[in-house]
Parts: C-alpha cells; structure tokens; sequence
C-alpha cells in the first residue's frame, strides 16, 4: 500500500499516469516485480479509448513496415492465453479471450491482392515465419457461410483473435487493488517535478513523491512528455462504433470490421477520421460502417442499430508505439500505442519487466521518438 508522509504527500515505487488499459497492464506487471505502484488517472471525464476500441488481439497486417512491431504483437499474441487465464483465476472475470483465428474480408480482387502483397512482404521479412492464408470467396464460405456474394475473398491469420474489452478492463481493476495498488482518479495530473531522486505530482487532491513515473495517458502524454525531457507526438484519430442488436451465433471468427461479441450482439466499425478531439458520432459515417457491414452480411440488413460511439486512437505519426525510458530525468518511462487490447499481455510481460528492471534494452532503441526527428 502507499505511505503518507508526515507532510501529506503520498509515496510510492512507481506512480503511473493513466489508469486505461495500457496503463493497468503495465501496472499488474510492475506489482508482480514487487513494486508499490499508484495509478494516477483523470476519471470518467478522460477520452476513454479503453471503453470505445473493437477488442480484437489482432495479429495479422501489424507491423508491415517495422518488423519489430510485428514481433512484440505476436509475442503477445502468444502470451494472451496464459494472462487471460491467470486473470480469471484471480478475479472470477472471464474476458472472453478467443483465437481460433480471424479474418480480413475484401470486396474487390485489388484489395484482396494488395493484402496478399502485404503479408507476403510480411512472410518473406519473417524468414517464412508468419503464418496466414489468402481464401477466395468459396474459401471464406467454408468458414463462414453467411458471408455476402459480393465478397472477393479473405486473409486468414490463425493468431488472430478477440476479448471483451469491457471485462478486461475490470479484470485489470479489480486484480491491481486485490494486490494493494492505488486507484487515485479525482483529475488530471497537473505537473511533474523531477527531484534529485524521484519525482513529485501534482494531483487535485494531493501530491504523490516516487522513485519512477510511467506515462500511460494515452493522448495526454503529449503535454505530460516533456515535463520529463520526452516527446510524445501524438493525435487523435476517431473510430466510430456500431452495435446491433442480440443475434443468433453467426460469426464464429473476428474480422477486421465485423465481430459477434459473447453476448450475440454485433459489433461493426473500422472508420478513421482525423476530426481533431471531437469523439461523437456522424450519420454519414455511420451509414458507410453500416453498408459495407450489409454487404460483407447481408443477415445484417434486418438487424437494429441498438448504440453507436466514437472513440479517439492514440496515433504516433507511423502508427508504431513508443516506448522510451528518459535519459534527462531517468525514471521516467513513456507508453504510448494505439493497441492496447492486443499489446496488453506484452504490457503486462516484457514491457512491465524492462521498466521495473531499470536497464538499457537495446530492442527497444526503435520504439523511441527520436525515430520522429532523425
């Protein structure tokens, strides 16, 4: 648990700015290396990509111009299993984790020859190893029969795969204050001092002194950064959301803008739209969401429209995370990424292990931001 001093500042080892799901998978990795860690996070008026994203582990297309990218997304991939599990143990919530595999569905054969390209880049990169399949539409029909007739053909990934976002985010909840970690969620942190050792935040409701801050704000790292001698070169990027209504099982594998969720209901989207920080919704868009649903389903003509959201990525100028350890205030870690359903069991593993060992990892040199200004 953290300590009050005899000033009323509140310690301890790490505090982490950003209580999403970034945020907490890195700090459920950070408990299990024995640090006292506190989560300083804006509240429920912060941009909550955590409650708007698509849940999908995606594994297929990520990285295909940066083959370390590629590598940390199926590491995680691989990991999910073992951390959606030990999650359940712990608190009884089952994030509805499955990887039987997705889909990339194409209406034209130009897109589906650009994505074979793609991945075939991606194969040769990997020495051969990078599973996946290009299907024409009989193909895709074997796997999904509802598939519409105007549907050119797929990419298959056998690593792909999806969760509840909703249910993982109180899984991560619920098993960091199990553990004794802090939850402070009156506002945003307002500064950042670096001290001669540690550094010191202010907070709405108090200030917290730690030996080590790690940044997990999503889009309001930009302005946290360089308070600590880092950039974090980000904007928004809006996704809107669909969801019909409950439907009898029809889509036993995720695709790149249709799932069924463990409820039956349906979930489509995929749109990107550089609108600034406005997250509402658009009926323009929407209705593109929702023809291009009908025509990869048509069974999804009949279905109602029950919610609809928008939701801001966290985007660095590639689309690649950063992940930085500070050299001018050391310390200080920056994460940053625009999947953290897919790079969570990574967050909770590797990454949380680099930051609580407090060394050089020469395989992170390329997720810095200097990659920005070179």
């Amino acid at each position: 648990m953290t300590q009050p001093t005899m000033q009323g500042t509140r310690t301890a080892d790490v505090c982490l700015i950003g209580g999403g799901l970034v945020g907490l998978a890195v700090a459920l990795g950070l408990q299990r290396n024995g640090l006292r860690v506190a989560v300083l996070d804006e509240g429920d008026v912060a941009l909550r990509a955590s409650r708007g994203n698509f849940g999908l582990v995606w594994v297929q297309g990520k990285g295909d111009t940066l083959p370390e990218y590629a590598d940390i997304t199926r590491l995680s991939a691989r990991l999910w299993p073992t951390f959606a599990a030990q999650l359940e143990d712990a608190t009884g919530i089952d994030v509805q984790l499955q990887q039987r595999g997705g889909l990339y569905l194409c209406l034209t054969e130009q897109e589906l020859e650009a994505r074979d390209r793609m991945l075939a880049k991606m194969r040769d990169a990997a020495d051969g190893d990078y599973p996946y399949e290009t299907l024409d539409l009989q193909q895709v029909r074997e796997k999904i029969p509802e598939i519409g007739d105007t549907v050119a053909g797929a990419t298959w990934c056998p690593e792909d795969g999806h969760v509840n976002p909703l249910l993982l985010l109180r899984a991560l909840t619920e098993r960091f204050k199990a553990l004794g970690g802090t939850i402070d969620n009156a506002g945003r942190v307002q500064q950042i001092d670096p001290l001669s050792s540690g550094f010191k935040l202010h907070a709405p409701n108090g200030d917290w002194t730690c030996k080590r801050v790690v940044l997990a704000a999503g889009l309001g790292n930009r302005e946290l950064a360089p308070q600590v001698g880092l950039a974090a070169p980000l904007s928004p990027n809006r996704g809107q959301v669909l969801v019909g209504e409950r439907v009898r099982p029809f889509l036993e594998y995720p695709t790149g803008h249709v799932r069924q969720t463990g409820e039956g209901t349906v979930q489509v989207g995929d749109s990107k739209e550089d609108v600034g920080f406005d997250s509402g919704t658009t009926t323009e868009v929407m209705a593109k969401i929702a023809q291009r649903a009908i025509r990869l389903f048509p069974l999804l003509r009949d279905v109602k429209l029950v919610r609809a959201w928008g939701a801001l990525r966290v985007m660095t100028p590639d689309g690649y995370p950063i992940y930085q350890a500070s050299s001018q205030c050391p310390g200080a870690y920056l994460v940053t990424c625009h999947s953290g359903v897919t790079l969570a069991a990574f967050h909770e593993g590797p990454l949380a292990d680099w930051i609580a060992s407090d060394r050089d990892d020469a395989s992170m040199e390329v997720f810095h931001a200097e990659r920005f200004t070179l």
